[in-house]
């Protein structure tokens, strides 16, 4: 990385000029347009990405700095401004793409730019038009109407007032009353909320709708899938793979939860009982952001000489903001400044193990996108969100030597609670995808209806949950707090396909980790060169669609989950 490379306080807030913009582009297509062969197109390809990812970059610090404080009036200012930028950006990448795709030297840019590139720029192309704009503007303005809802969050609590992220805590308190307080009081707030959140919901889904059939699909599903560039597989796939999960992990998980509540000796158990995993309490990191920034420095530097490198560039350049605070919009994520070849990550730390993990999970995030950052080709930088989640979710499993660092004495009832949630998390992860391929199958439905659908499907899969005292929850309403259902249509299975594929970095890692650390810095190395189930193939990792495999990646986690003497945690 370059030395000049600016701490992400100095970064400007410039929102880009449309006109700037339109005038650059329409310059550069034209240029384009008048090339007679490969070699001139590669000199204005390199123009174009020099200047667009300039503009990615300043509409990116724009994001970030307004998730960090939604209510700072110029930076809200500021983000509508891009909100309604961005599809007219995807405009001229549409009129890019195109002279790309039917120039007649493409097969020698193919040869020269791998021929993945142009099947993305293909299906690209099918899931825009120069009409839908207006219904992209729209889009964009609902996600940030909802992240304001979801940021403003000001939840009265034994006076105090939390946020969602401060509310977190007080979910997972070895104190049952405090749990069931802090629920019941999350769930009075979703009440007052649900009408607002499912209003938004609904444009959402009919303009999401609206534009899938004016691109000439049955409904949002299809068109869905190409938005998330998935080039190797579709919702019939997905369907078997969520009938395997049903089938070989909702068993498994049942069981953890029963031994759990058994454990704690709790009678007719409540869903804010299960946030509570051990009767001595949950896994406690042994400090604030300043302690576990520390013990992350110094796993990141025993780690690999890559990951010592990647964490001291993050710290010098100021580029993580951790801690919970009020105005600071909930959730957690990674993402990437081109310009200044920087990765930054997102946080809400509150006290509780999910700290730790973040700087592992999006830490693993970060740490591709660094790898990554000098790829002449941008397309390749980032892969597919599935792929994405197995960088970071298998980081979290190779930090297992060093948890102790983080937690102490607490770092066996740390990783058994990690493995056991990680498993747990998947049949809550084929909820919300069923969940959502039903809501766009069903357009028109209204948003009691969507309500009980979730409210089935939760029970096929997640039986155990109960919400006796809890009236918002107990009629459906889980979901209005899953901020991926409102902003990325179809993204969260991702995170499930990824979790069977960092469970295979776990189980080879205890076998010989020098090779399972050189395959994962192999595969993290390909950046977005290669689909899922391309990827899973050159490093030899098994794909989580096809029948059988997913009976045999649970089979050794039983195996570990064994090994634990789950008697000392209580």
């Amino acid at each position: 990385m370059k030395k000049e490379t600016p701490n992400f306080n100095d970064y400007p807030i410039r929102v880009p000029s449309i006109k700037t913009i339109d005038a650059k582009a329409n310059a550069l297509l034209d240029e384009l347009k008048k090339v007679k062969d490969a070699q001139e197109a590669k000199v204005v390809i390199r123009k174009w990405n020099r200047f667009f990812q300039k503009v990615e970059t300043e509409i990116g610090v724009i994001s970030v700095k307004y998730t960090l404080d939604i209510n700072n009036p110029k930076i809200k200012k500021a983000q509508d401004k891009c909100d309604e930028m961005r599809p007219l950006i995807a405009n001229y990448y549409n009129a890019y793409q195109k002279i790309l795709t039917s120039a007649p030297y493409r097969k020698s840019l193919e040869k020269a730019f791998g021929e993945y590139l142009f099947k993305m720029y293909d299906a690209s192309l099918k899931g825009f038009d120069e009409k839908i704009i207006p219904d992209l503007i729209k889009e964009n303005k609902l996600v940030s109407e909802y992240d304001a809802v979801m940021g403003g969050a000001q939840i009265p609590f034994r006076g105090e007032t939390l946020n969602l992220s401060q509310l977190g805590k007080h979910l997972s308190s070895a104190d049952r009353e405090e749990r069931k307080e802090a629920a019941i009081a999350l769930d009075k707030w979703l009440g007052e909320h649900d009408e607002t959140i499912g209003n938004i919901y609904d444009q959402m889904v009919k303009i999401r709708t609206e534009i899938a059939r004016k691109l000439g699909y049955e409904n949002y599903v299809e068109l869905g899938y190409i938005f998330m560039g998935r080039t190797d597989y579709n919702a019939k796939d997905v369907a078997n793979y969520r009938a395997q999960i049903s089938r070989e992990i909702v068993p498994v998980a049942q069981k953890l939860y029963k031994d759990q509540v058994k454990s704690l000796g709790i009678q007719n158990p409540q869903y804010f009982d299960y946030a509570l995993r051990f009767k001595s309490g949950n896994a406690k990191p042994l400090g604030d952001e300043k302690v576990l920034v520390k013990a992350a420095r110094e796993m990141y530097e025993e780690m690999s000489p890559e990951t010592h490198e990647f964490f001291e560039f993050m710290l010098s350049h100021n580029l993580m903001d951790l801690t919970a605070r009020k105005g600071k919009q909930p959730g957690g994520y990674c993402t990437f400044f081109p310009l200044y070849k920087s990765p930054f990550i997102f946080s809400n730390f509150n006290g509780t193990e999910g700290d730790a993990n973040v700087l592992c999970h999006e830490g693993g995030h970060a740490f591709q996108a660094y790898l990554c950052a000098n790829f002449k080709i941008p397309e390749y930088m980032n892969p597919t969100m599935e792929s994405c989640e197995i960088h970071s979710m298998s980081m979290e499993f190779f930090a297992w030597p060093y948890i102790d660092k983080f937690f102490g004495d607490d770092a066996d009832k740390y990783r058994f609670a990690h493995l056991s949630d990680a498993i747990e998390f998947l049949p809550y992860g084929i909820t919300v995808d069923e969940f959502q391929h039903w809501v766009y199958e069903h357009p028109e439905a209204t948003h009691e209806e969507r309500c009980q659908v979730w409210k089935e499907i939760e029970n096929r899969y997640t039986p155990h949950k109960k919400y006796d005292e809890l009236p918002t929850l107990n009629s459906g309403r889980y979901w209005l707090r899953q901020g991926h259902i409102f902003s990325s249509p179809f993204y969260y299975i991702d995170y499930t396909l990824a979790q069977v594929v960092a469970f295979q970095f776990l189980v080879e890692d205890r076998i010989n980790h020098e090779k399972a650390w050189e395959k994962y810095l192999k595969m993290t190395k390909c950046g977005g060169k290669y689909p899922f189930t391309e990827l899973l193939r050159r490093n030899h990792l098994r794909n989580p669609f096809e029948e059988g495999n997913i009976a045999k990646v649970i089979k050794p986690l039983k195996r570990i989950l064994a090994s634990f003497d789950t008697e000392k945690f209580n």
